[in-house]
């Protein structure tokens, strides 16, 4: 027999069939269906009774399969439940083999018809029992297969996994998913008929060695192999039916055959119904009572019955649509798919992307966007990502990868089936780097002709920015190779328009001589529509970004420019909107409210660095604008939410950095405040009411620009209310005029009902005799708990029945009797 055939119940990576030859489909049933199984496929006879002691030929094993099942059992694999999945593969490999021998040989399925898989759990036993109708091993296979590993450098590779150091260049090249099996087993026994040989016996409990003997039950297969797990003491979860299906959805739902789990069930049938009648006289004489006794009606009685019977419900009705042509599957799958794969009934995705990819690994693969953001997406950035699962020929292998998309990216859900990945020895991790990224690289770029494809549909796309637009973001920052093919995806409100437009047409429609992409930053666009910092832009003609993204300040920065137009940010200081005589102008606006300048600097020369007149404003008084290196307003409320950098040294440095204050030539308050400054330039100490003006100015336009007030409400309300006091010619001095009544001593007689009351409610407290107190009760609870002898309790030991006892006795009163009931309910 052929080597990669003996290697059949081993190697865990055994090539399979493609998907798409002919009958590579098993035909599927629904969920639940009931199945007719041969009886010689059934699970009867040892199967499901304690195994007889197997008299037959003894092997060793060779001496790298006994160290390499204690790598096995005690290193290799990170959880036990991966048996499962190992033996179902190399039943789904045994299948595909006698499938495709049966193109050539038609006879060669005749020894038993069916191809599947099928798992009984004998609880009493404590066996689980996999059987499939595969090619079966001969006697010499289940040698060769089950007892010694195919010369292929194993003695170098158990080296190397017994080492303090791994030459990871040898992980990937062996399989070995049967003796994983000896993770949850003590004792295994393999039957087996191929259609060469009789019915074989395997039984070891991966000590040092095995036995084969001839079936002495005969061919009770007909063709397959059939494993019987005894599974240790501590293992007994896997007797319960539903973890069972549990893994197997998980592992193997898209496996090519179908799986069943065969389940005990009962039901209630009605008996056949039996007839009797009254009995007949035997008197012949006395005819006429006879004849009136065989009038009445026979009476039939039935009764109903309870029947046990066996029946296979179906796992595996998904289909791994991924391994399809694209053009053979309608939307309706997808949608159907989407939901399998999130576990969601109600789940729908936004888009999807299906497609091959060939490089460094081949792979297939279905990548959807979800329609809603996941709730603990940012939550979960920096934690094991689940939303790439990854399966070998249709066998899941990890989701717990990280490497497969950038952390930008996790919001996608997607499928890959590589058919060649390099895995390590034990299938759950894929060992090379190269490789992952390989397929990283193709999964971003997919990603990138998806969303490009979908910003198409203006509305589709407005829909996924408002759900990922933070996502892109994040990647701008984080993605520097993609940063120009993310910028260019990136959308934003505007000015010129409801709807979201891109960066790339803005540009498009930016004005003559302007040179920079205007933006300004806010919690919401009602907001920033209303800022003084957009107000002369607007009135020129300027186009605004409105951004009401925490993040955006920070992305655009570090964009810093898009197709070679900088990003200028309305709000800072270097405000450059392209005008012929704008130099000319502020020049001459600076001469005239010189006065004022000087006047309003010297009153706030604590609070800002200069005051100077401003180019940007129409409609309100004053701004109070960033320096180039400074924070904004909401710059700075997204520092304050950083708890931990408020005590940051170099956090209240760039906090408490002036800002600068220009007012608004053509304002009339302003004007106003210039013709006061003009009588009398030198004049401004002695002006107190112009020093309040300017600092309640001041607070307003801290309010209006974003900030918060430096020195809090109160102050900002004290001089408002100064301000009023001035116009209404009230003396600054004046204070409120008001009497409050005294709160009145309690007298000496209504202390004493107090103190009266006081002791009726600690009297109504205290414990009733004979009843224990909840402390007592808590204490003799808790010595219970603490027992090492569950029916012991107490530090003398004492029965529980004793206890109870006891204290009934001493609630034997009347009065006590629901006190009595509570007391003995807690114990």
């Amino acid at each position: 027999m052929k080597k990669s055939l003996l290697l059949l119940s081993i190697l865990a990576a055994i090539s399979v069939v493609a998907a798409e030859a002919p009958g590579a489909q098993a035909a599927f049933g629904s969920s639940g269906e009931s199945v007719v199984v041969p009886d010689s496929f059934a699970f009867t006879g040892e199967a499901g009774s304690e195994l007889p002691i197997l008299q037959g030929e003894k092997f060793q094993f060779q001496t790298e399969v006994s160290r390499l099942m204690n790598i096995v059992i005690n290193s290799l694999y990170k959880t036990p439940e991966i048996f499962l999945r190992e033996l179902i593969s190399n039943g789904s490999d045994a299948l595909d083999k006698i499938r495709f021998q049966s193109l050539t040989d038609p006879a060669a399925l005749e020894s038993n018809p069916s191809l599947n898989v099928t798992i009984a759990v004998h609880k009493e036993q404590r066996t689980i029992t996999i059987t499939d109708s595969g090619i079966g091993m001969t006697k010499e296979d289940l040698q060769k297969n089950l007892g010694t590993i195919a010369k292929s450098g194993t003695s170098e590779f158990l080296e190397t996994m017994s080492g303090d150091k791994a030459d990871m260049d040898l992980i990937g090249k062996f399989g070995v998913g049967f003796y994983s099996v000896f993770l949850v087993a003590d004792k295994v026994r393999v039957r087996s008929k191929n259609n060469n040989d009789d019915q074989y016996v395997w039984e070891s409990t991966a000590v040092n060695d095995f036995t084969i003997a001839k079936d002495p039950a005969g061919n009770t297969l007909g063709r397959g192999t059939q494993i019987v797990i005894h599974l240790k003491e501590d293992q007994d979860q896997y007797l319960n039916d539903s973890h069972l299906q549990e893994l197997v959805t998980k592992y193997s739902e898209f496996i090519n055959f179908p799986i069943y789990i065969r389940r005990t069930k009962t039901k209630t049938v009605e008996s056949k119904p039996v007839e009797t009648s009254k009995d007949t006289s035997k008197d012949d004489e006395d005819d006429e009572a006879v004849v009136e006794e065989a009038k009445d009606e026979d009476v039939k009685k039935s009764t109903p019955v309870t029947v046990t019977y066996e029946e296979d419900d179906l796992m595996n009705t998904n289909k791994p649509i991924w391994i399809r042509d694209p053009k053979t599957v309608s939307e309706t799958e997808y949608d159907e798919f989407y939901r399998v794969l999130t576990r969601e009934p109600d789940a729908k995705s936004m888009a999807y992307s299906h497609f091959k990819a060939e490089g460094d690994v081949d792979f297939k693969a279905i990548m959807y966007i979800p329609s809603k953001v996941p709730k603990d997406l940012f939550q979960r950035a920096d934690s094991v990502q689940h939303n790439v699962k990854l399966y070998v020929k249709r066998v899941f292998i990890t989701d717990g990868s990280s490497e497969f998309l950038p952390r930008w990216l996790s919001f996608l859900r997607v499928v890959i089936d590589a058919e060649d990945a390099p895995l390590n020895v034990s299938r759950e991790t894929v060992q090379s780097s190269k490789s992952i990224k390989s397929i990283a690289k193709h999964l971003v770029k997919k990603m990138f002709d998806l969303l490009k494809s979908l910003s198409q549909d203006e509305e589709k796309y407005a829909d996924f920015i408002k759900e990922f637009g933070t996502s892109l973001k994040l990647g701008a920052l984080e993605d520097k190779s993609n940063v120009k093919k993310i910028s260019r995806l990136l959308r934003y409100h505007s000015s010129d328009s409801d709807k979201y437009t891109s960066l790339e047409a803005y540009v498009s429609r930016m004005k003559k001589g302007q040179k920079d992409i205007f933006y300004f930053t806010g919690s919401n666009v009602d907001e920033i529509k209303q800022s003084p910092f957009v107000e002369s832009l607007l009135a020129r003609g300027y186009e605004v970004l409105y951004m009401d993204d925490p993040v955006d300040e920070i992305v655009l920065s570090h964009l810093n420019n898009f197709e070679g137009k900088s990003f200028q940010n309305v709000a800072k200081s270097d405000l450059k909107l392209g005008d012929e005589d704008e130099v000319q102008t502020e020049k001459e606006l600076e001469t005239k409210f010189l006065p004022l300048l000087d006047w309003m600097h010297a009153t706030l020369l604590n609070e800002v660095e200069k005051v100077r007149v401003s180019n940007r404003l129409t409609t309100s008084p004053a701004a109070l604008v960033a320096t180039d290196f400074g924070w904004t307003a909401n710059m700075e409320r997204l520092m304050e939410g950083q708890a931990k950098q408020n005590k940051d040294p170099m956090h209240q440095f760039i906090k408490n950095q002036k800002k600068i204050f220009e007012i608004n030539p053509g304002h009339p308050l302003i004007l106003g405040l210039l013709e006061r400054a003009s009588r009398d330039p030198k004049g401004f100490e002695e002006d107190k009411h112009f020093q309040e003006m300017t600092k309640v100015l001041y607070d307003i336009t801290l309010v209006r620009s974003g900030y918060t007030l430096k020195d809090g409400v109160k102050a900002f309300a004290t001089r408002v209310e100064n301000m009023l006091r001035v116009n209404l010619d009230v003396d600054p001095t004046a204070e409120a005029i008001y009497e409050a009544p005294q709160a009145e001593l309690r007298d000496q007689e209504e202390i004493e009902a107090e103190i009266e009351k006081r002791e009726d409610i600690l009297e109504a407290d205290e414990p009733v005799p004979g009843m224990m107190s909840a402390e007592e009760l808590n204490k003799m609870l808790k010595e219970y708990t603490d027992s090492t002898n569950p029916s012991k309790a107490g530090p003398d030991g004492a029965n529980v029945d004793e206890i109870v006892a006891q204290v009934e006795k001493e609630l034997d009163s009347e009065e006590a009797d629901q006190t009595k009931e509570t007391v003995h309910d807690e114990l």
